[in-house]
């Protein structure tokens, strides 16, 4: 077959430049469109971040027309907001076989004097919280043993987790270290003995029994219930994490109040004595729209504090107004490229606030009640209303957050599947997920509802989900099993 060359006309879309960093800025969360618009304005000298407002408003702008000055809203100002730990106890962590990672028992302050004294340089200056090798470390120091066994306990607090555990064996630590060292066994163990002995209580264990066994043997003779209590952790923890009250009653010959007592000192102990020395970033939301009550009506209003305030710099401007040369034409360029993401910073406040209006249309009722009132909806239902891609939606929706009376919420919490009702109708996974939790917590504790029993009750107010479903949505919401739940 013979090769040619031929002309062929056709025609395609393309996304200008300003569309793509337009479709680029929607799907930044707050605090990523404030570190973009940073970095922009150090690279483009038209561009500033402004401390106030003036009078350019850069959707009406002509980018095309050299202006003076220009502003969006609002500068962007984090809310630190701490979201609500949940108080685990040690039970807990037996029965859910794991150690959550927000589980705080004891708070621990560490720091120095702080001073402005320039001239007293021998004052020590306030640092950073120690961490948890730092600290026993500094415990190891003052204690009364010989420089040889300080290392050989500093040796073991360099194999601790971030909880405070032990998991590397003792045998296995011992085959890694060079024979002219000349540690034993019994140098490791009696180190591992004065390691148990520090602050805080339990440090040093090698699984959760002897971590809880080291925090009781800590606790002074006279605490009541103290013996019971390490005899049930040390031999019986899993008749414990299994709810089997009357087996345990039996073990320990006591009576239900005893057994409340003892069962109480064990909750009271921390399982991750290492936790609170781990220092965790702190993670910042801003709300980009706050939702209010007015005259009876629930509306989303943008939060000034989220949107950044951004400026043409006058200085720049004014020369470039002056000077129409060609050495011009790149300051020229630059200065469309800033008033083109001050308006795509607008566009995207204007999306964001439209899309958080209709949600709130469609979840009156979720404001007005609550999860249990939550109404099934999804993204190409509120793409249809406002005739915008629903792909758009789903920029939209993602890392931006609403702040209402009832907590701050994603946006695309309010967006989920649905599940028949007898009627005809459909009710949202949100409520269901309330529903079981609210049978949950005024259930009988000494006769825990079943999944099967839950997904009766909730058929008997027309909503028709099965067992599995029911599972999956405990689980979802870490509810232990009914089995772990009973009580006594």
């Amino acid at each position: 077959m013979k090769q040619t060359l031929q002309l062929k006309i056709s025609q395609q879309l393309s996304l200008t430049p300003q569309l793509q960093q337009s479709i680029r800025l929607l799907q930044l969360s707050t605090n990523e469109l404030n570190e973009e618009i940073e970095r922009i304005a150090q690279e483009n000298p038209m561009l500033e971040l402004a401390d106030g407002h003036n009078n350019w408003d850069a959707r009406t702008a002509d980018p095309e027309e050299p202006i003076s000055s220009g502003v969006a809203d609002a500068e962007v100002k984090p809310e630190p907001t701490a979201p609500s730990a949940e108080n685990h106890s040690a039970v807990e962590i037996i029965e859910q076989g794991r150690i959550p990672d927000d589980f705080q028992a004891y708070d621990f302050y560490h720091g120095g004097r702080e001073s402005n004294d320039e001239d007293n340089d021998d004052i020590p200056v306030a640092a950073n919280p120690l961490n948890l090798r730092e600290h026993l470390n500094l415990q190891i120091s003052l204690s009364q043993i010989t420089e040889h066994e300080q290392k050989i306990v500093g040796l073991l607090i360099d194999s601790l987790d971030d909880d405070g555990y032990l998991k590397q064996d003792l045998s296995e630590l011992i085959a890694l270290l060079p024979l002219e060292l000349n540690i034993g066994m019994d140098n490791l163990q009696t180190a591992l003995a004065r390691l148990q002995l520090l602050d805080p209580s339990g440090v040093g264990a090698r699984d959760l029994k002897e971590c809880l066994a080291i925090q009781l043997r800590a606790l002074p003779a006279e605490t009541p219930c103290r013996d019971q209590a390490l005899l049930l952790v040390s031999n019986h923890l899993d008749k414990l994490a299994s709810h089997d009250f009357a087996q345990i009653k039996k073990i320990l010959g006591c009576d239900d109040d005893k057994m409340r007592s003892i069962h109480s000192l064990i909750v009271s102990l921390n399982p991750k004595p290492g936790a609170v020395f781990s220092s965790s970033a702190a993670r910042y939301i801003v709300p980009d729209v706050v939702v209010t009550k007015i005259n009876g009506a629930w509306a989303a209003n943008l939060n000034p504090e989220a949107m950044p305030r951004l400026s043409i710099n006058r200085l720049y401007a004014d020369i470039l107004r002056g000077n129409r040369d060609d050495s011009a034409r790149r300051l020229a360029g630059q200065l469309n490229e800033a008033k083109w993401l001050i308006k795509n910073i607008h566009q995207r406040a204007n999306t964001i606030l439209r899309v958080s209006n209709a949600i709130v249309e469609r979840q009156r009722q979720f404001f007005e009640h609550g999860e249990v009132a939550m109404r099934p909806l999804v993204l190409r239902e509120i793409a249809e209303i406002l005739e915008l891609h629903e792909s758009t939606v789903s920029r939209v929706t993602a890392q931006k957050f609403m702040r209402t009376p009832r907590g701050i919420f994603e946006l695309r919490y309010f967006f989920g599947s649905h599940v028949a009702t007898d009627s005809g109708g459909a009710c949202s996974a949100t409520a269901i997920r309330a529903l079981i939790k609210q049978l949950v917590q005024e259930e009988n504790i000494k006769k825990p509802l079943s999944d099967s029993k839950i997904s009766q009750l909730l058929e008997k107010q027309g909503i028709v989900v099965a067992r599995r479903t029911i599972a999956k949505y405990r689980e979802l919401m870490q509810i232990p099993p009914a089995n772990l739940r009973k009580s006594f």
